[in-house]
């Protein structure tokens, strides 16, 4: 289990864009599964939406990216990088986060060459699932 000082030491998100709170279970470079507790003191739901607090979809889906950021830059050979979105597909939003959430973020790594990959990810609230997604990513300097 990794906690969130850990988590920095290995992405280089940082409040309040720090959107993973703990990781679970780590595979480096093959999956892994962290976890978001979702607050009504998060910044973004001022606006997003007043009066019925929902978690923004691109939130979710950064938080499953930074996930995967976790899983790829843990191996030691991509140590110190920063992974990039490439592309998102096949994304599909199943159920509202709200505050008081826990979103599981479940991440597997599903082609991996170079520098460039894809991963198959899943943001669950208690066994529900949230968003799924594909991502392509690249990691650089």
């Amino acid at each position: 289990m990794l906690n969130v000082d850990d988590i920095q030491k290995i992405i280089p998100h940082r409040p309040p864009f720090l959107l993973v709170d703990r990781i679970d279970r780590l595979e480096p470079g093959v999956h892994g599964v962290g976890r978001k507790c979702v607050t009504m003191n998060e910044p973004y739901f001022a606006g997003h939406f007043p009066g019925k607090a929902v978690m923004p979809g691109v939130i979710i889906l950064e938080a499953l990216a930074q996930t995967g950021a976790v899983v790829m830059l843990s191996e030691e050979k991509n140590a110190g990088k920063i992974v990039y979105f490439g592309g998102m597909d096949k994304v599909k939003f199943r159920r509202q986060v709200v505050p008081g959430d826990v979103i599981i973020l479940d991440v597997e790594i599903i082609k991996n060459k170079g520098s460039f990959g894809v991963g198959s990810a899943v943001a669950y609230v208690e066994d529900e699932v949230a968003v799924e997604a594909i991502f392509t990513f690249a990691i650089g300097e």
